[in-house]
C-alpha cells in the first residue's frame, strides 16, 4: 500500500551539491545522527556548470538526497547551510508524494528532530 496525503507523503528530499564526498559524508552523518534527517544518499562524480563571479566554470561534485519530514526542512537546511562550504549552496526542497508505507513510515520516525 502507497501512504500519500493530500500533502504528499510528510516527506521531502533537500536536494544540495557538494566538493567531495568526504565533506557530503560528514555533513549527512552529523544529520543522520542529530536525528534531523532519516537517509542521505550520495551520488559521487557529476559534473556541475555554472556562471559564477562573470565566469564560467565546470566542477566536479557530488550530489546529496537529504530525506526528512517536511516540517523539518527549515531547521535541516539550515544546519546543512552553516556546515557546507559553498558560500551560496544550493538547497533545494522537492516534495516526496508518496512510497511504500513501511518505508515512509520508518522514516518518519527516524527524522524526528532530536
Amino acid at each position: 500500500m502507497i501512504e500519500k496525503t493530500e500533502t504528499g507523503s510528510g516527506l521531502v528530499f533537500i536536494y544540495t551539491t557538494l566538493p567531495d564526498t568526504g565533506t557530503a559524508d560528514r555533513i549527512g552523518r552529523q544529520l543522520v545522527e542529530s536525528r534531523l534527517a532519516a537517509c542521505v544518499n550520495i551520488y559521487p562524480e557529476i559534473r556541475s556548470i555554472f556562471e559564477w563571479e562573470g565566469k564560467v566554470e565546470s566542477e566536479s561534485e557530488v550530489v546529496a538526497f537529504i530525506k526528512t519530514r517536511v516540517e523539518l526542512a527549515d531547521r535541516v537546511m539550515e544546519e546543512t547551510r552553516k556546515l557546507h562550504p559553498y558560500d551560496v549552496p544550493a538547497l533545494l526542497v522537492l516534495p516526496i508524494e508518496g512510497g511504500n508505507e513501511d518505508y515512509i513510515g520508518w522514516a518518519k520516525e527516524q527524522a524526528r528532530g532530536g
